[in-house]
């Protein structure tokens, strides 16, 4: 059973910067991709970011590309988000899922252990 534990949310103005962390226990990290998701009150849930097991391979929603950067320290079993250039719009609940087989994917389905989430409120 892994065990997802997100941190770092908050609420900042917008243009300002949080980095959110995930760390991972009961698993073996090293083998699962990893993805980075959201979701914005009365809106379903969708992809922000994900990266292989060996972190060579991110993806970003085309929303969050050139402002968030994704990482991963396998040391350390845990997952980056740093999240720069924050708008209003980025207000949601962020959290992470793990992906016990295959590669990193843009699709929700496709990962098998989620976190409790960290909220992240953007203001004007």
């Amino acid at each position: 059973q892994v065990q997802l534990v997100e941190s770092g949310g908050g609420s900042v103005q917008a243009g300002g910067s949080l980095r959110l962390s995930c760390a991972a226990s009961g698993g073996t990290f090293s083998r699962n991709a990893m993805g980075w998701f959201r979701q914005a009150p009365g809106k379903e849930r969708e992809v922000v970011s994900t990266i292989s097991f060996g972190g060579h391979t991110r993806d970003y929603a085309a929303s969050v590309k050139g402002r968030f950067t994704i990482s991963r320290d396998n040391a350390k079993s845990t997952v980056y988000l740093q999240m720069n250039s924050l708008k209003p719009e980025d207000t949601a609940v962020y959290y992470c899922a793990a992906r016990l087989w295959g590669g990193a994917t843009m699709g929700l389905n496709d990962y098998d252990y989620w976190g409790q989430g960290t909220q992240v409120t953007v203001s004007s």
